[in-house]
């Protein structure tokens, strides 16, 4: 398995430690997700690029959304991608 799949399922299994569901994904839960991610060494906005490709199952999407943009430009430097 290379590094991108080993990154992935990582984040997947955060993603389920966390949120759970796509439903159970809320302003709450999907800072708990950005923040293991983080502890985990995984770029944040990677993760929060993945999760936007649900957002149709999300419900409250425009708030879980708002709520993640805030996180990340609160723990980037310059609201960019970090490398790590």
């Amino acid at each position: 398995m290379n590094r991108s799949n080993e990154i992935v399922d990582k984040m997947k299994n955060i993603f389920q430690n966390t949120c759970g569901s796509w439903q159970n994904c809320t302003d709450t839960t999907i800072q708990d997700f950005l923040d293991q991610c983080e502890q985990n060494n995984i770029d944040p906005q990677f993760c929060m690029s993945w999760v936007e490709q649900h957002q149709s199952e999300i419900p409250g999407w425009e708030t879980v959304s708002k709520v993640s943009l805030q996180w990340v430009n609160e723990h980037t430097s310059t609201g960019a991608p970090q490398s790590f």
